[in-house]
């Protein structure tokens, strides 16, 4: 066994240490969701719907110990009031789709034969959850995949070390059968080895495209499918026709929210030559006006970065690019420490020779260009390893559709950004990884199909 230590990048204070489970243990643990799954399975979709949102409402209940948790573990503020919104917003989602999500398919009922396609759950579920949204990334797999009639075992970050504690206390108190969702404090190594022996019959993994990497390898060979949403580059682009002044909040907004530490946070933008000064001015002014600071502290609007090393990653970029000829428009805020504590950043003068416009910057920076017209935004938009989602600034939604259809992306948004719409399906392209979660595809990824072909007695 090792110890795992969450790190607070308030202070670089040890703020949680749990023990590891070795292989033997959590096999012994994943036998036990097994069991517990069968019986699961078995129960009326209503039952397990209605455990499921007691389950989510019992989080909720704690979302007042939760909010500071946070702060500590990765630096939000608590102004921002914890994630329970989006939390509940996606479970409910989920649970008013199932009906249609599992139903069965209907091919054929005649005089001669009745043929039908199930949906029926993998078995056990193993989510692998990211620590920047700790709570709505887990429940966007976890709600559905137990609605569906799995059992659940979710890994989460060791940088939020009690966020999967906290999921599966709360849920076993409102009633969920034991051992059908746990939590396990697992290392990278037995990950990876559970995985391997064909210990799960799904896994769904948020991180890093290194991790997502280390999981297919991982199940290379045990034909467990693996769902994955990875590294993001996500642009933006106004139009000449936009509204300049929500532009410009929103493409910033998303850009700096949680300290940049959005899977879908805007890290390129794009403007029309026509309104480039102005939407940099108002950019700067902006950003400007942010309070860096202890998370803790209610007046604080951008907190630290999660750990030092992801803000020595964020520096390095910002240095690079202006080493090679990018102007920076904020200066060093005086609470930037050169740890955690990280002065937002514009950056213009950019081009994709600089690893800023990239590279995943996970952080609170963003380079602006200006463009000409919609084939040059197209092009440098697509020109990236990355794809998930596009936020596109014009009051002409024909155009906005014309230009998503061109673009390499997972979602197109229109007038808004950085935001996930539990109704639509969650999935990105290229390096950011393949699958779907919510929505109605969200239940054929945590299912398989089974055909029934019934022939009548004549």
């Amino acid at each position: 066994m090792t110890e795992l230590r969450c790190i607070s990048p308030i202070d670089g204070s040890v703020y949680a240490t749990r023990e590891t489970v070795d292989f033997d243990a959590a096999r012994d643990r994943i036998r036990a969701a097994r069991k517990a799954q069968a019986d699961w399975a078995a129960r009326p979709l209503q039952d397990r719907i209605d455990l499921v949102l007691a389950g989510v409402a019992a989080v909720g209940a704690l979302n007042d110990q939760i909010v500071p948790e946070l702060a500590h573990m990765m630096g939000r503020p608590v102004r921002y009031g914890g994630e329970f919104g989006g939390f509940e917003e996606r479970a409910s989602k989920m649970a008013e789709l199932a009906q249609e999500g599992l139903a069965p398919i209907e091919v054929g009922d005649d005089a001669g034969f009745r043929r039908f396609i199930r949906r029926v759950p993998h078995g056990v579920v193993f989510v692998v959850a990211p620590w920047n949204y700790p709570y709505m990334t887990a429940i966007n797999t976890v709600a559905p995949a137990l609605i569906a009639g799995n059992a659940v075992i979710l890994k989460h970050a060791t940088q939020t070390l009690l966020v999967g504690e906290r999921m599966a206390d709360a849920f076993l108190s409102a009633g969920l059968p034991a051992d059908l969702f746990q939590n396990m404090f697992l290392d990278h190594d037995t990950t990876a080895d559970l995985i391997a022996a064909n210990s799960f019959d799904f896994v769904n993994f948020t991180g890093s495209v290194a991790g997502g990497a280390a999981m297919e390898q991982a199940a290379a060979g045990t034909f467990t499918g693996v769902g994955t949403e990875l590294g993001g580059k996500d642009p933006g682009y106004v139009m000449e026709d936009a509204d300049l002044n929500a532009a410009v909040a929103t493409l910033i907004d998303g850009a700096m929210f949680n300290s940049g530490q959005c899977c879908c946070g805007i890290e390129r933008i794009y403007v029309h030559e026509s309104l480039f000064d102005d939407f940099l001015a108002k950019a700067i002014e902006l950003v400007r006006g942010y309070k860096l600071g202890n998370p803790l502290d209610p007046d604080t609007t951008i907190g630290p970065m999660a750990n030092t090393r992801f803000a020595a990653e964020v520096r390095a970029q910002i240095d690079e690019a202006v080493a090679d000829g990018a102007v920076a428009h904020i200066p060093a805020f005086p609470e930037d420490d050169g740890a955690a504590y990280l002065t937002p950043q514009i950056l213009t003068n950019v081009s994709h020779d600089m690893r800023v416009m990239r590279d995943e910057s996970f952080g609170p920076v963003v380079g602006i260009m200006p463009v000409r017209d919609d084939d040059q935004a197209v092009a440098l938009m697509n020109d990236s390893q990355f794809g998930l989602t596009v936020s596109l600034w014009t009051r002409d939604i024909d155009r906005a559709i014309a230009l998503g259809d061109r673009l390499d992306t997972g979602t197109v948004f229109m007038n808004r950004a950085d935001y996930l719409d539990p109704s639509l399906c969650w999935t990105g392209c290229k390096n950011t990884g393949r699958g779907g979660g919510l929505s109605l595809i969200g239940y054929h990824n945590l299912t398989r199909p089974k055909s029934y072909h019934l022939k009548k007695a004549s």
